[in-house]
């Protein structure tokens, strides 16, 4: 359950620079440090965001906050018409808006995150009025000169959603948008979307929306504008929606995952009316994948367990996407044939969160037994298991801009670095040596590996066949990892972390965010944070390690 105090404890902790910009005296947290270290130096917590908590309504209880990163380039969207809005909009709305308007986020050189952000013309997009507070793109005041580029965070808390600018010193929100009816649980950002619609926001009623970004940022109401509604009154699933999830490399394909263990898959192209007439499923523990019957969304179900889909991945080329869910299992699917590749089970509890390597070779996934599980693709089983939380692992996540030091890309040993955060309120960072799984091993804490004797279990002998689910394998015959750090960062469980080229940022699940600055850009971003070079998605490597692979490995 999550914690009332939430609030006041978010807001007890303040970097100096964040505390100087805005006007907050707050004091840090008794026992929780600005920075934390690694091999290649420190980590200082740069900036704090959170929510004015005067703008936050708890009426539809409590959810877990969760982090989407948007980046909008800086080509202007086209004026918008000008009409009465027909809801009241606060000064401190206002404000957020002359604040864009006066530059910030918009006006500064961003050195990571790349993508086109959706930056074509909205102006001739129709809106759907819903029964969740949407209103038509023709009913708003819009700020017709803000080409809305920057790097926004996207978080949820209560029945709003909140953005807020990355860069920014200013620890509030510039745009909040409230929910009447239900809560947002989840949400994603689409940067290669090649219409206007590029934000996907999914409800505990089961509802969806797709919207403009760059045109919720213009318009200065606490309303959608613009916006398609799927499953509408949850007329095809009534379920909460857990996870969403734009397709990589599709133009416009999403996926939306709910508690009764089903995803459905969407086309934005297509009309937002729902088709309900899938068929019953007669076996609710048998994968099975059924169509829509005529030409509307959703486009196909996707039955995947009993119980709920927690999480849901995609591989970067679109080809694979990982489920983990409440029964306890990672299942990994070839996307396009809808066919189970492999999969196995925790073990203890479900399973909350997963992530894949930027080549798609590796597959993270944590949950309720403490533990961080690595997949291999190539074996299409558990090769390496992380020892170190103490508490739920709620997030897992590749770091795809750290490189070994010292690296000159012509060792044949491949490192990778990734990040976990757990209902412990603690960052794991973990650094994973291919040349450190061959064999079954014990690393002692802070120190080399050390093998174990004895021979190899069979677990190691071959791939597991396509298709197939297995059981946990014994502790024994799995390479062990201890965390390279291990860092409490918060006073609050967490519920995400992620990467970027600049930063780690770690959420808290009552809303609390903090961007921790990587060793390299701290003392730049101190005295100039606009002197940083530019470095788009497109330009991050293949893989975080020592050897970079251009390619996915091919799959038998």
């Amino acid at each position: 359950m999550m914690n009332n105090s939430a609030n006041n404890n978010s807001n007890s902790m303040m970097s100096p620079s964040s505390s100087a910009a805005s006007g907050n005296n707050g004091q840090q947290s008794l026992g929780l440090k600005t920075y934390f270290k690694t091999p290649e130096g420190k980590y200082k917590l740069q900036y704090e965001k959170n929510y004015p908590a005067g703008l936050l309504h708890f009426s539809h209880g409590k959810t877990v906050t969760q982090v989407s990163l948007a980046h909008l380039k800086d080509k202007p969207i086209q004026a918008q018409p000008h009409s009465t809005s027909g809801f009241g909009v606060s000064s401190g709305v206002k404000s957020a808006a002359a604040r864009l308007l006066g530059g910030g986020n918009g006006s500064k050189s961003l050195s990571f995150v790349g993508g086109n952000g959706g930056s074509k013309s909205v102006s001739g997009m129709s809106g759907r009025a819903g029964s969740f507070g949407v209103t038509s793109s023709n009913n708003s005041v819009s700020i017709s000169n803000f080409d809305g580029k920057g790097t926004y965070l996207i978080f949820n808390v209560g029945d709003t959603i909140f953005i807020s600018d990355l860069n920014s010193r200013d620890k509030d929100p510039i745009k909040s948008i409230h929910f009447s009816n239900s809560n947002p649980v989840c949400h994603a950002f689409d940067p290669d979307a090649k219409e206007g619609h590029d934000l996907l926001i999914g409800l505990s009623s089961g509802d969806v929306y797709s919207v403009s970004l760059r045109q919720q940022m213009q318009d200065v109401g606490k309303k959608l504008v613009g916006a398609q509604h799927y499953n509408k009154d949850g007329s095809v699933n009534n379920s909460r929606c857990t996870t969403i999830a734009w397709v990589p490399n599709s133009d416009g394909a999403f996926v939306v995952a709910h508690a009764d263990g089903n995803f459905y898959t969407y086309d934005k192209s297509k009309d937002g009316s729902a088709d309900p007439s899938f068929p019953v499923i007669k076996d609710q523990t048998h994968f099975s994948v059924a169509h829509a019957r005529y030409s509307k969304n959703p486009v196909a179900r996707w039955h995947i367990c009993q119980g709920s889909i927690n999480s849901i991945a995609f591989s970067t080329d679109g080809a694979y996407i990982a489920t983990v869910g409440r029964d306890g299992y990672l299942r990994i699917f070839d996307y396009k044939n809808e066919q189970l590749i492999c999969g196995g089970k925790s073990y203890y509890g479900a399973l909350l969160c997963c992530a894949w390597s930027m080549d798609g070779k590796y597959i993270l996934a944590g949950g309720e037994d403490d533990l961080v599980q690595v997949w291999s693709m190539e074996e299409r089983k558990v090769v390496a298991w992380g020892e170190g939380h103490n508490s739920w692992v709620s997030g897992v996540a590749f770091d795809s801009y750290w490189s070994a030091p010292n690296s000159d890309g012509t060792d044949e040993n491949v490192v990778y670095r990734f990040g976990s955060v757990g209902q412990d309120t603690q960052l794991l960072l973990w650094d994973l040596a291919m040349d450190e799984i061959v064999v079954p091993m014990r690393r002692p804490h802070g120190g080399s590996p050390t093998y174990s004797t004895g021979s190899q279990s069979a677990h190691w002998d071959r791939a597991c066949p396509v298709g197939m689910l297995q059981p946990a394998p014994s502790m024994r015959d799995i390479p062990k990892l201890s965390p390279l750090v291990t860092h409490r960062v918060h006073t609050e469980p967490l519920s995400g972390l992620m990467f970027t080229h600049e930063s780690v940022l770690t959420i808290c699940r009552e809303g609390h965010i903090k961007v921790w600055v990587r060793p390299e850009f701290g003392e730049t971003q101190t005295s100039s944070s606009e002197s940083l070079p530019s470095t788009s998605l497109k330009e991050k490597p293949a893989i975080s390690g020592k050897v970079v692979s251009s390619k996915l490995q091919a799959m038998t």
